[in-house]
This record gives structure tokens, C-alpha cells and sequence, in this order.
């Protein structure tokens, strides 16, 4: 697989598994659709393995056009081709998100027979609910994908990311349910009664800022641009993350030296940051994950040196860091490539 060269970031290869069930059922090459994704099939064998969400972005779009359904065929009615830019055109002309997102959920009403949305305010709170119209539960990957979809439409209509104060599902925790937290919220949970993300109901209220113009933009990039925690192109934390990306780790500011350098004080820099649902930590986190799997993935560099340069102070501290975000040990990853 070819480097990543976006600030998009990495998604585990579960979604990539779980994008290809359906696509395996009814016996199209998935090996050829990974090929033509640049991601190497080799990589699945790899359970720590992660992908950049530009390439899984590409083979959402091939899967979509070789199955004529960009919901990997987990509804009984497909989502055809050209579905998600019919949405963007439904809604742009919408005032608040408020209007927006109810009138998405009608749209997915028409397009999908066994999963329904509905947009709930109470108080302070606001939730999406999932009605699943069968019985039995769905994988989690078809609760995620029906949400993550709404979620990254809502976040890039008014320009910021919308931080969910829980995300609950109806069906088994997934192996990879880590990414779930990065994806949805930390405060996660499954097995439950149903399906919902609630968020602060203030969201709701803000105006749509986005235009047709700007969403012929955002097609082109969707839906990358939102498979990886949203990040507005424009907002603070992409100037931030682009700023960092242009020095050594270890050269990186400590927060109230980036306030200033950014002519904020240090309480409005983490107003802003707290906004766009995040931190300077949470920033730095990232960063230095997409950093270490590039260099694990694509250079011959010792654990030791990837350490250093990545800003740890010794190698152990990397080791724990890396455990943590993917689950293996750096050495446990790359040799895991390097197996398979």
C-alpha cells in the first residue's frame, strides 16, 4: 500500500473487513476492489493493521459502484449510487441544522426499509435514535455506518465537530470497539435497547454556513473527510495539526506557547479547541499516531528512533502510548506486517 500523504488520518482494518461482507456474499473480487484501493489484501491478516481513510474512502466508492449501494448492502433496499449527493443537495439550503437533519432523516426513510432515524430534543439534549424495523440486531458496522454518515453531514454543515455525549448500540460489541470511541464518543456502550448518540441540544440551533459552492468541495473529498473523527479543512485544529505537521514533534509547542503564537490567550484557545470537540492533547494524540504507523508501515527505523523523533522520551513511553491507541505494541504491528 502506498503511503498516506492527507492529514485525514488512519481507520482500523475492521471497517475494512466488515465494509467486504457483503461484497464477498455475492461473490464480487473484493481483492480487486482493494487492489484498485490501494490497500494491499495482504493486510488483513493483520488484526492491528490500519488503513489511511483516504483509501478506505476510495474503496467505499468502488464497493458502492459494484454493488450499485454506498450502505454496503446491509439494507434490504439499496442505497444507490449517487445517494449521499442527493442528500448534501436536499439539505444545503436548509437555515439550522436543526431543519437539516430532520430533513435527512426523512430522506434515508425513503431510501432504506429496515433502519429509521428520528431526531429527539429534550431539553438540553438532542438524540438520533435508530428504529431497526427487524427483529434481530444488525452488525455494529451498519448502526455506525448510518450514523457516522449523519454525524459527518451535521458536523460539516455548520463547520465544526459535534461532540456526542454517548453513542449506545443495540447489537455486540465489535472486536475493534476502540475505534468506536475515537469515532462516536468514549462514553460508549452495546448490548443495549437501542441504538442512539445524543449531543447537546444548543447544536441544533446553529445556522448552516455551508453553500452549494462550498458542497461541491466537500463531495469530492466525502466521505474521507468524515470517516476520521470530522475535522473542518478550516477550523482551528486543521491550522493547528498543519502547523504541528511542519515540525519535529519534539519541537512542538506547549499550550500556552501556541496561544500565543496564535494571538489567543490560553482560555480562549481551549474555548476554541472545546468547540470543535477537542484538545491540544487530543491534537498531539493524532498526530503522533498517524506519524508512528506511517513510519512503522513505511521505514526501516528502529522502535528506538521512531520513539525519539515521535517526541517520546524513551521508547517504553512509546510502547505504552502505541498499546493504547491500536491495541499492539509497535514491534507486534510491524512485524505483523511484515508477517503477512
Amino acid at each position: 500500500m502506498s503511503e498516506p500523504t492527507s492529514d485525514k488520518g488512519t481507520i482500523s482494518i475492521g471497517f475494512v473487513h466488515e465494509a467486504l461482507v457483503e461484497v464477498r456474499a455475492r461473490g464480487i473480487d473484493a481483492d480487486a476492489l482493494l487492489n484498485q484501493a490501494g490497500i494491499s489484501p495482504e493486510l488483513l491478516n493483520a488484526p492491528q493493521a490500519r488503513v489511511s481513510s483516504e483509501h478506505f474512502a476510495v474503496l467505499w466508492h468502488l464497493i458502492a459502484q459494484a454493488m450499485d449501494d454506498e450502505f454496503f448492502g446491509m439494507d434490504s433496499h439499496r442505497m444507490k449510487a449517487g445517494s449521499f449527493t442527493l442528500l448534501c443537495h436536499s439539505v444545503i439550503h436548509c437555515d439550522t441544522l436543526e431543519r437539516a437533519l430532520r430533513r435527512a432523516l426523512r430522506f434515508f426513510r425513503l431510501l432504506l426499509d429496515d433502519l429509521e432515524g428520528v431526531l429527539v430534543r429534550d431539553g438540553e439534549t438532542a438524540r438520533v435514535e435508530i428504529i431497526d424495523r427487524l427483529a434481530e440486531p444488525r452488525r455494529a458496522f451498519a448502526y455506525g455506518t448510518f450514523l457516522i454518515i449523519l454525524h459527518g453531514l451535521a458536523c460539516w454543515l455548520i463547520g465544526r465537530r459535534i461532540p456526542l455525549g454517548y453513542a449506545r448500540f443495540r447489537c455486540d460489541e465489535p472486536d475493534f470497539s476502540a475505534e468506536w470511541r475515537v469515532l462516536f464518543s468514549p462514553d460508549l456502550g452495546f448490548g443495549g435497547a437501542r441504538t442512539e448518540i445524543a449531543f447537546p441540544a444548543e447544536f441544533l440551533d446553529m445556522p448552516n454556513v455551508q453553500s452549494e459552492r462550498t458542497m461541491k468541495l466537500f463531495l469530492r473529498s466525502a466521505p474521507a473527510n468524515f470517516l476520521v473523527k470530522y475535522r473542518n479543512s478550516e477550523g482551528l485544529v486543521a491550522r493547528i495539526r498543519r502547523r504541528l505537521r511542519r515540525m519535529p514533534p519534539d519541537a512542538w509547542p506547549d499550550f500556552e506557547t501556541l496561544a500565543q503564537q496564535l494571538h489567543f490567550s490560553v482560555s480562549t484557545l481551549r474555548r476554541h479547541l472545546l468547540d470543535e470537540g477537542q484538545s491540544y492533547q487530543s491534537i498531539k494524540d493524532d498526530l503522533r499516531l498517524d506519524l508512528a504507523i506511517s513510519q512503522l508501515s513505511h521505514s526501516d527505523k528502529s522502535v528506538l528512533d521512531i520513539a525519539l523523533e515521535l517526541g517520546f522520551a524513551e521508547a517504553s513511553a512509546f510502547h505504552r502510548a502505541f498499546k493504547k491507541w491500536t491495541g499492539a505494541r509497535p514491534g507486534e504491528y510491524r512485524r505483523a506486517l511484515a508477517g503477512h
